[in-house]
């Protein structure tokens, strides 16, 4: 690389979608469908929870916290996208992208974060019943989701900063429809070594560790359900953790399926399609995944629209 083609880049181009022209717009009413139906199902379950008493309850308010999580999480990225495909440009500044990558950064690391206090929630609520109102007290509840947001603004932080160190071409374009943290690296012209290290280490603490935790809490709630001796007991006891466990399935694959499909495939296309999936369609689909399956949240739901 030519010292001279080296500078303080200015803006990114993002492609996304833009090598179809044709589907701009039927990809435009798709992505604005989506962001529409996440902001208004997340809003309702965060109102749900906000206006009945008996869902005022550490599995409900950790949701509640999921769910305003998603609604940022989502926020971060579509409406830039859909704005740039409005105005028939792909130009994001250089600070736009870096603020954007910081706050997707955040509010992923939030949903990890909180999808292992809810699976150790889960896990107290079926282990230990007696003890639960005891151990998940309100300051407890209220701790572990302070711990979250600190981790996530400081992993945030430390991998912002690292970008911010990075060199970049005049003219640099990105394959996604918004700023990943990985792609930001691969990009830059600079050494990119502790960067990489930095990152990967990141993703198994931060990321592994959380998972860990869900498998752990998981492998007890097994245990536990397995020694109960009536199949009613049984369901009773898995259908209250059910619907928690297909939002981590689902979080966690298509989080796996972004990684495997972009590093097994090298397209720009496919790995633009698969960041779709955890960004825009996870976040959609929590809401259904726990009005469908939970009665407490649709009872409320119910009277919220005025049905009861």
């Amino acid at each position: 690389m030519e010292p001279g083609n080296i500078t303080r880049i200015s803006k990114f181009l993002l492609l996304g979608f833009a090598e179809r022209p044709e589907l701009q717009l039927l990809i435009f009413g798709l992505f604005l469908s989506m962001y529409l139906i996440t902001v208004f199902g997340n809003l309702l379950i965060l109102l749900a929870v906000s206006s009945d008493s008996r869902l005022h309850t550490p599995m409900y308010f950790f949701l509640a916290n999921l769910s305003f999580v998603d609604i940022c999480f989502t926020s971060t990225t579509v409406p830039k996208m859909l704005w740039n495909m409005q105005t028939q440009t792909k130009v994001i500044t250089y600070e736009d992208c870096i603020t954007q990558m910081n706050f997707f950064v955040t509010f992923a690391g939030m949903d990890d974060f909180l999808l292992s206090v809810m699976a150790y929630d889960r896990f107290v609520a079926i282990c230990h019943p007696l003890q639960y109102t005891v151990i998940m007290s309100p300051r407890l509840c209220a701790l572990l989701v302070l711990v979250s947001w600190i981790t996530s603004v400081l992993h945030s932080l430390l991998q912002t900063s690292m970008v911010l160190q990075l060199s970049f071409c005049t003219e640099v374009e990105t394959p996604h429809f918004f700023c990943e943290l990985n792609q930001m690296i691969q990009l830059a012209s600079s050494d990119t070594f502790l960067d990489n290290l930095v990152m990967y280490f990141a993703a198994m603490l931060l990321a592994g560790g959380p998972l860990v935790g869900i498998l752990y809490s998981y492998s007890r709630i097994v245990s536990s359900i397995r020694g109960i001796s009536s199949a009613q007991g049984k369901y009773k006891a898995f259908s209250t953790c059910a619907s928690h466990l297909s939002v981590v399935s689902l979080f966690y694959c298509a989080s796996l399926g972004v990684y495997l499909s972009s590093a097994a495939t090298h397209s720009s296309r496919s790995s633009a399609t698969a960041s779709v999936m955890y960004t825009v369609v996870t976040p959609m689909l929590n809401p259904f995944i726990y009005s469908l399956r939970n009665r407490d949240i649709k009872r409320a739901l119910k009277r919220i629209v005025g049905i009861q």
